[in-house]
This record gives structure tokens, sequence and C-alpha cells, in this order.
């Protein structure tokens, strides 16, 4: 059967196809009368908009394309039904793409959604405000930087303070009377990652500490600055000198946190970090699953405390301990800042907003 035309509603409403179009796109110009007697028309002959007609007209699509870092991380599904709450309140569609942490595959995707028309693109970045973006804005594209602060006054976002997050973790490990800490992360271009660490090894410092650099490697975990730290994550001869070592791993995931966890493990015992920081849920998941296996004890032998506090935290075997964002309302308010700036156009004021992240102590970083 053929799907009826806006012609064939016009006649059976007895109206203009005018005041079918009006009805489509601006009903409140049509008295509630006539308006009715069209959506009738319209159940009545199973009409259907031909949005790819509209699109074509107006030279816009209904769609905002939200860009994420990773699509299987729940802190992101929750972000994503914040965004879906105020798209859909205004009549919007997300088109979802997942960089899996990926840079040329978030160009690609953002080329893909300029072609497709979008109303605007809201983004958590993976290498920061490139020159890409700047494009699609200067081209009339509106760009909402998601969970990351806009460094000028020319964009909106919505983002947490994450050095206040990092900074709140290591306070919570060293005032359980740790000294050895460990921050494990990466990659460090994403700026989530880089300034939860940057709050870290700031506290650390604050308190008398020093701080170092280490990678995760098959036979360990090596320092890079031995000059600075010796093998245990302090300086030499200074055992009560609170330290920081940086774990670098290639992804925010569960299996980097596994694969670090072996690394870990494989230290002796006196060398090791008792307390990491990691710089997100997965990781700290991954790392609690991975000391499991080897042996190892949380929080008896290492403390954790991860990053988002995703429901998965506090139902792990150790209730994990977090540092809070509000997930939804992340999405949600970059969501509203971007169809604020589709519906004013130029006289948009832009804002960055900054949510304040909360420390969720639980059984994996108190010392029993």
């Amino acid at each position: 059967m053929a799907i009826a035309s806006i012609k064939e509603v016009a006649q059976l409403a007895s109206v203009s196809v005018g005041t079918v179009s009006n009805v489509l796109n601006r009903p409140d110009t049509v008295s509630p009368a006539t308006r009715e007697r069209v959506l009738n028309a319209m159940n009545e002959l199973g009409f259907v908009r031909n949005e790819s007609a509209r699109a074509l007209r107006s030279g816009r699509t209904r769609t905002i394309g939200l860009v994420v870092l990773d699509v299987t991380n729940p802190f992101f599904t929750d972000v994503v039904k914040g965004v879906e709450a105020a798209a859909d309140a205004n009549g919007m569609i997300i088109s979802l793409c997942n960089s899996d942490q990926d840079g040329p595959r978030e160009r690609r995707y953002l080329d893909h959604l300029e072609e497709q028309r979008v109303q605007g693109i809201l983004i958590t970045p993976v290498e920061g405000e490139t020159e890409q973006l700047e494009q699609l804005i200067e081209r009339g594209t509106p760009v909402v930087l998601l969970d990351h602060r806009a460094t000028g006054r020319n964009r909106c976002s919505a983002a947490v303070d994450d050095v206040l997050g990092g900074g709140l973790a290591a306070e919570h490990l060293l005032s359980q009377g740790h000294r050895r800490l460990a921050f494990v992360g990466g990659p460090h271009t994403i700026s989530q990652v880089a300034e939860r660490y940057k709050g870290a090894s700031e506290t650390v410092t604050a308190a008398g500490g020093v701080v170092g650099r280490a990678a995760a490697r098959g036979d360990g975990v090596a320092p890079d600055a031995p000059e600075r730290v010796a093998g245990n994550g302090t300086l030499p001869g200074a055992a009560e000198v609170p330290s920081l070592v940086r774990v670098d791993v290639p992804s925010l995931s569960l299996a980097s946190g596994r694969h670090a966890a072996e690394s870990l493990a494989a230290m002796p015992a006196e060398q090791r970090p008792t307390a990491l920081f990691c710089a997100n849920d997965l990781l700290a998941l991954g790392i609690m699953h991975g000391l499991t296996v080897a042996g190892l004890r949380v929080p008896e032998d290492v403390a954790l405390i991860g990053y988002d506090d995703i429901d998965y935290a506090e139902a792990a075997a150790v209730p994990l301990s977090s540092i809070r964002q509000p997930r939804k309302e992340l999405g949600r308010v970059a969501a509203e800042l971007l169809l604020e700036e589709i519906d004013e156009g130029e006289r948009h004021r832009h804002r960055q907003v900054l949510f304040q992240p909360e420390l969720m102590v639980r059984a994996s970083s108190v010392r029993r």
C-alpha cells in the first residue's frame, strides 16, 4: 500500500496543503479545531512525515550528533540517557558515535555528521579542541564539549572539575596512612586523565611528597625517573615521604586494568604501591580482578579508588570507593546548551558549566 501524500491529507481534511504543512512545522499557527481535523486525517490515511524532504528544504535534519569515548563504559551510558532526555523533549533525535578513544576514528565521525547536516554536535574529544572542531564551528555547526572543559569562551561546555576529583582521591588515600601511591590511567592526551592525575600529583606534592612516572610493562612496573623515585616509589631513606608514581596504560578499560594488575602484582611487596588511584572505575574493577587472581587482597594489600561511581562500583565483590560524577545531569545540561545555541544562533552567549565531584568512600580503600 502506498504511503499517503500531504495533498491527500489536505483533501480529506478540506484544507490547503499549506495548512497541513503548518500543522507539521508550525502547529501553534493553526487553530485547535483545524489542527485536530488535519491530525485525524493523517491518522485515517496512515500519513508518515517525509523527514528527508523536510531536511532537504531546510538544509538541516532534526538530529544532533553525540560522539563519546567508549559506549561500553557505563558512565557514558548514563550520560547518553541525560542527552536523550533533553533531545526528546525538544523533538530531536541523537546520532550516537563511538570514537573508542581513537583520534582518526573520531575525525571520520565528525566528517560524517557534518555531511549528514546535523543541527549540532556534542563531543567528548579524544585529543582536545582540535582544528577540525574549530572548522566545524566556523562553517556553522554548533559544537558543545561534553565532559571536557572549554579552554576558551567561544564555545559551550559541560564538565566536572577533574583536578578537584583527583585531589579528593589522593587526599583520601593519604588520610588512610598510605605513602606509596600510584595513579593508573591513560592515554594522557585525554584531558580527563591528565586533569585527574594533575589533581592527585598536586595533592601529594602539597603533602611534602614526590611524583614520578612509570609504565605498565609485561615484566613489572618500571620507573622512568630513577633519579627521583626509588624502587618503592619514595625517596631513598625516606620511607614516610608520600610519593605518587604514574602508571600509564593504553586505554580506560577492564583489560588495561587487568594487565596493570599483573605488572603490579609481580613487584616485590616492599616496592609495590599500597594504594592505587585509577582514572576510571573500569580500570579499577579490572585491577581488582587481576589482583585477586594474583592472590593479593583489596584493601589489605592494595587499596583502590576509582572515578565515575558507575553502578557496578558499589556492587563489586569489594565495594569500590570512587569519585562520583553527576552523569545524567552532565549529559542533560550539555544537550540543553547545544539546543539553546541551535535555537538562538548568533544571539547565543556561550557558557561553561562546571560540576563538582563527590568522594564516595567504600571498603576498597579503607584500612581494616
